[in-house]
């Protein structure tokens, strides 16, 4: 039986295993990036196709989030992330073994099939472990450590595999999802998933939701079409040097951790406000590079801006998803997650058949007015005539709102106005 006292270690025992856990997902998602030439010749295979040892995940969590998370949707999610770790650690041996280039494109996409599963149900599972009104912390958290495998994992696995070989850094992503596997089993208490305060949202918006989800999908294909070719944009347009464009890709990632930490804080007092104001300022980055990016001190500043905001426009979104889902919050969590991968894969799509139309800064005035649309759209949604939230009857909602702040239960419209 749990007592109050053994909860209070319990909760944040498992949060830090499931930081552990989103760092290793992360880290695994990307670094392939940082050993494409290593793979490539260690397995003889031309380095765009350990491109699409990437492409390929991206598009695998976009398409499977969704069915994945409806499918499982009844299976108690100590069970599930157990599941999931040992399938991280598995498909992470299996990768490093792997003597094909098959073997190993399958082993990602088992690992992307449990990311695709993870990043649905880590929000409610993670969130539930804690009083409502600290929710924007934990989502910050969690968001924290998904951008930390940018800034040091992807960076330290790729210096680990030049010195000892890519499979090296393959292998040691088992450890932390063993550690976070046994820590998850133990601590993690077996609960229905629907009887968790954060199942469900705490004011379900039907049209706030599909507003959300469309805005970080405009935002996410903007964003990416950009930074997909930030290292040409930096040499070409802004004259850097590559080392010099090495250090501006880390001068992003501090910028985008540290824009994640801030937004954190700021979730829970004003939820609406930090997602507008994170999209408002990736619009102002991504313009701004396009037309002072030839100007080498307006280029860093423009793309530390960029930077800042990357990471806490996904991290606003999963907030508001908490909040505003019309049913389940994993479903919502998933659907939100799917699209915004789908914008990735958009975007860097987009900006390959924009780039030889209207060359690099093209892509980035591309990107830039996508995004710009994306901060139409959550205005626009703020300006629509108030409407009252429909009451919601699931035994889930219920439960939800009988957690939550008096001021938590009312409508989670942009507009932030009381139900009359």
């Amino acid at each position: 039986m749990v007592t109050a006292q053994s909860a209070r270690w319990r909760g944040p025992a498992v949060l830090r295993a499931l930081l552990l856990a989103a760092f290793a997902f992360n880290t695994a998602e990307n670094l392939p990036i940082g050993l494409l030439e290593l793979i490539s010749e260690g397995l003889r295979v031309p380095v765009p196709a350990v491109g699409y040892l990437v492409t390929g995940y991206g598009v695998t969590v976009a398409v499977a989030s969704l069915p994945l998370t409806h499918l499982t949707r009844t299976v108690p999610r100590r069970h599930l992330l157990t599941g999931l770790l040992a399938a991280l650690a598995v498909s992470s041996l299996v990768a490093a073994s792997a003597t094909s280039y098959w073997l190993l494109l399958a082993a990602r996409l088992l690992t992307a099939l449990a990311q695709a599963l993870f990043w649905a149900v880590l929000g409610p599972v993670a969130v539930g472990l804690f009083p409502p009104g600290v929710r924007g912390r934990v989502v910050g958290a969690l968001s924290v450590a998904g951008s930390l495998a940018l800034v040091l994992g992807v960076p330290a696995g790729t210096w680990l595999g030049r010195h000892s070989g890519w499979p090296v850094p393959l292998a040691v992503l088992a450890g932390p999802a063993l550690v976070s596997l046994v820590t998850v089993a133990v601590l993690l208490p077996t609960a229905r998933p629907e009887e968790g305060h954060a199942a469900y949202g705490t004011g379900p918006d039907a049209r706030l939701f599909g507003t959300v989800l469309a805005a970080g999908t405009l935002s996410a294909t903007g964003a990416f079409a950009a930074y997909t070719y930030i290292v040409k944009f930096l040499g070409d347009v802004s004259g850097f040097s590559p080392d010099a464009v090495s250090a501006l890709l880390l001068t992003f990632g501090v910028a985008c951790l540290a824009g994640v930490g801030v937004a954190g804080v700021l979730l829970d007092r004003f939820p609406h406000a930090t997602l507008i104001a994170a999209v408002a300022t990736q619009t102002v980055g991504v313009l701004g590079l396009y037309a002072a990016g030839t100007d080498p001190v307006a280029a860093v500043a423009f793309l530390v801006l960029t930077g800042s905001a990357l990471g806490p426009v996904f991290m606003a979104t999963q907030h508001a998803m908490l909040r505003c889902a019309p049913g389940r919050t994993d479903i919502a969590l998933a659907a939100n997650s799917g699209a915004y991968n789908a914008g990735i894969a958009a975007g860097a799509a987009l900006g390959g058949l924009v780039l030889p139309l209207a060359g690099v800064r093209g892509v980035f005035l591309m990107g830039g007015l996508l995004t710009a649309g994306a901060c139409a759209v959550l205005l626009g949604e703020r300006a629509a005539p108030y409407r009252q939230t429909p009451s919601t009857s699931a035994p889930g909602a219920r439960l939800a709102a009988t957690h939550a702040a008096p001021s938590r239960r009312r409508s989670c419209s942009l507009r932030g106005r009381p139900p009359a």
